[in-house]
């Protein structure tokens, strides 16, 4: 693989946040962000390449950042360990490159809250929407780690009684959705035309309200999605729920312990491009059936066939090199926040977190009736 080096320059604040992760910062593609973290994080994300089924459901993980390595010290360099390439079977590969750094020294501080000289490199799971509109969610009834203190433990307990946490297992962190350009004249709406809940947001709501969460997230003034099986909200809620039913079954079949894990969602908010991209979907994905089976006519047995897809089509895997690449982002849901996340073998799956991502699912459900 060859090395990539970008100057410190280049990185730019990272401002699709929807909640807490305080000084991430993207490249100015967009392509990738860089979050300050803790070692842990990262020996979580390095250790998934043993676990191939969980990889659809996190963020493609690119390497970690070291700041002041010892083998760069002299030259004020930062160092990319790890820095990895995704390969068509789906696994990093790790790989390294040096970002040559010419400012002054610089480390993340996450707003305060994490005293760390590393961060992890991941794709940016928003990039390649027009305007995305985003959706943190966090997971388990229980917040805390064996290894936490007690005042740590005693604070995230109280979070857990005084919100959804502990009778639903998950909690809406916070989330922001694009309302459009002509919207930002609004007090509520801020000049990028996007409406932003904070935590506090999440935390008012109780069992029995906290489905309005999720209607405010799918801008649904009626409180449920049309009954048109072509309508883009409800196709994209139904896409969701696929992706949610698997990453369930994913997490079923791992021992694993998530805590203080998040769902992050993602969908495309700009209506016209929302509107146009499953009819471009469609088309692309006609051209790729159309070319295989012509390859297939002259022998070529190499291809994969997705089927036909329905109006109501939840979403497909598309594993084919670059063609996944065509398609018009619609959606995507992934599982983020390692930072107390590790496998444990022999101790069955998470419930913790299952609970929360199955009432998640149940309350999804009800916004298509």
């Amino acid at each position: 693989m060859a090395n990539k080096s970008f100057r410190k320059s280049q990185l730019i604040a990272f401002d699709n946040v929807a909640a807490g992760h305080d000084g991430v910062l993207s490249d100015r593609s967009g392509v990738m962000i860089i979050k300050p973290c803790k070692q842990s994080e990262i020996d979580f994300y390095e250790s998934t390449a043993a676990h191939p089924d969980i990889l659809p459901f996190i963020p493609t993980y690119m390497g970690r950042l070291s700041l002041g390595a010892d083998s760069a010290q002299a030259a004020g360099a930062l160092i990319l360990p790890g820095a990895g390439a995704t390969e068509p079977d789906g696994q990093s590969r790790p790989g390294t490159a040096t970002l040559p750094f010419v400012d002054h020294a610089w480390a993340p501080s996450n707003g305060g809250k994490i005293q760390t000289d590393l961060a992890v490199v991941l794709e940016n799971v928003a990039a390649g929407y027009k305007r995305p509109n985003i959706l943190d969610v966090k997971l388990g009834a229980r917040l805390w780690a064996d290894d936490a203190p007690k005042e740590k433990k005693a604070r995230l307990q109280r979070a857990a009684e005084e919100t959804t946490s502990k009778s639903l297992g998950f909690r809406i962190d916070g989330m922001k959705t694009y309302q459009g350009s002509g919207a930002a004249k609004r007090m509520d709406v801020n000049s990028d035309g996007y409406r932003v809940f904070d935590k506090n947001y999440g935390r008012s709501f109780n069992a029995e309200t906290v489905q309005q969460g999720f209607r405010d997230f799918f801008q649904l003034e009626k409180g449920v999605a049309s009954k048109d099986k072509k309508d883009p909200i409800r196709k994209t809620i139904r896409r969701f729920l696929g992706s949610l039913e698997e990453m369930v079954q994913v997490l079923e079949k791992e021992e694993s312990r998530m805590y203080s894990a998040s769902l992050l969602f993602v969908y495309e908010g700009n209506v016209e491009a929302r509107g146009a991209a499953f009819p471009e979907e469609r088309r692309i994905l006609d051209e790729i059936q159309s070319a295989r089976d012509r390859q297939s006519t002259f022998g070529n047995d190499a291809q994969v066939d997705h089927g036909p897809a329905s109006d109501e089509d939840d979403g497909a895997e598309y594993d084919s090199e670059g063609e996944i690449a065509r398609l018009p982002c619609i959606q995507s849901v992934k599982l983020i926040d390692f930072a107390h996340a590790q496998w444990v073998p022999g101790s069955g799956p998470d419930e913790n977190i299952l609970h929360g991502i199955r009432n998640v699912i149940q309350l999804m459900r009800g916004l298509i009736g």
